[in-house]
This record gives C-alpha cells, structure tokens and sequence, in this order.
C-alpha cells in the first residue's frame, strides 16, 4: 500500500470518528497549558492533571511564578518525573515570561523555545492547542504510532524527520487534530508493549498488523511436520 493511501485511511478513519480531538491536559489559559506540558515530559498527563491545581492556586500567573524559586515550586510538583530540574525550568519559564514577553506566553516555536524547559515538542503542543497552528508535536506516541502504521519510513529515525513526514502528507487544517490523534491512539489501543491489536480498527491497513501480527499468527497456526524418527505412531510404514 502507498503511503498517500495509508494517510487516506487514516484521515477518513479519525475525522469520522473522531472529529474533535482534545489534549487530556487540564488548563484554562495559555500560561496553565505551558507549565502543563514542561511538567508532562516523559510524565504521564493524569500525573499532571493532579499537581496541576494546587501549584496553579499558588502560583496563578506567570508573575507569581516568576517572583518563587526552584525550592519554592518543588514541593507542588514532586511526585511528577525529575521533579528537581522541572522547578529550576519552571522559576526560570515564569521570570522569561514577564521580562521577554509581558507576562504573555509566546506563540511562535521560535520563541517559545528560549523558554526553559520548552524544547521543540513542547512549543509545537503549545501553538498546536492554543493558537491553531499546523504544528506536528511529536512525542514517544506518536514515534511509534506513525510508524506501525506506515505514515512515516523506516528512515525517519528521529522526531524531527517524523514530524517533516507528517506534516508532509497531512492536511494543513487537520495538522492538529492529526498530533492528538496519534497520541491518544498510542495511550489506549497501539501501546508499545502490548498494542491491542485485537481490537484495533485500523488492522485492515496498518504495516505493523500485516508485517508482524499476521506472519506470527500464521506462523503459530501452521501444523507440525510430522516426524520420520523410527517409532513414530504416525510414520509411514515401509513394510
């Protein structure tokens, strides 16, 4: 199959089923959804979800975090991931916002990215979500979503050849929508130890289901030869 038809398949699947994709990320603001996504580098989102409103009462805008410390910060935020570097981004983010930026969070990767803590997959996320734009974030989900199903080649081993792939082939409207598409299919169905392929709707084009899932299953229903030892019950006799 063409890779212009794989994307065909994915469209036509996604935008009838699913038309209206969200961030399972809680925020109310450009400024909440930021510190949301520092926080969620390799965290999961219901972690975030539930540190998020007691640091977001303390610190409710970027002049608040601007004005704490790292030693201020960490205690909302120490049962997510590298809790430690996450506040030094965090105070850092805020003290950037209000002096290079008006208290207003940025919405161009470019800038986005001088922010601390704020690399390429994160300003994507934020321009993405907040300002529409057709930004392909792309994280461990979407890594390996896109390429199970075909959407992306084999030598597309980074996620900046990934998300020049995707943003390739996919429509410029639908650009975000396509990014938590991936993802949230990624989270519940083609997750990376055991992909529910059994109960993926997507089996009937997807590279990873035919090269690897059918070839094993085909290979595991496929009966014994049947031994020539002597003695064997189901031998053939030559008398």
């Amino acid at each position: 199959m063409r890779k212009p038809e794989r994307y065909r398949h994915f469209i036509e699947y996604f935008t009838t089923h699913f038309p209206e994709p969200e961030t399972e990320l809680h925020y109310a603001n450009p400024y909440e959804l930021i510190v949301a996504v520092v926080l969620s580098a390799q965290c999961t989102d219901k972690r975030v979800n539930q540190v998020m409103p007691a640091l977001v009462q303390q610190f409710p805008t970027p002049e608040h975090l601007a004005a704490a410390s790292a030693e201020d910060i960490f205690p909302f935020i120490r049962s997510v991931s590298y809790p430690n570097n996450k506040a030094k981004h965090l105070a850092g983010l805020g003290r950037m916002l209000v002096q290079d930026f008006g208290g207003e969070v940025p919405s161009s990767i470019e800038e986005l990215q001088r922010l601390p803590g704020v690399g390429r997959k994160t300003a994507n996320v934020v321009v993405s979500v907040i300002y529409n734009q057709p930004a392909m974030a792309v994280d461990t989900h979407v890594f390996r979503v896109s390429h199970r199903l075909g959407l992306v080649s084999k030598t597309a081993t980074t996620p900046l050849a990934v998300e020049k792939e995707l943003v390739r082939y996919t429509p410029t409207d639908l650009i975000p929508k396509a990014h938590h598409w991936l993802i949230l299919h990624g989270r519940y169905i083609c997750q990376a130890r055991t992909p529910k392929c059994m109960v993926c709707p997507l089996t009937s084009w997807c590279k990873y289901y035919a090269e690897v899932v059918s070839k094993n299953s085909l290979k595991a229903a496929k009966p014994a030869k049947t031994s020539s030892i002597p003695g064997n019950k189901n031998a053939s006799s030559t008398t």
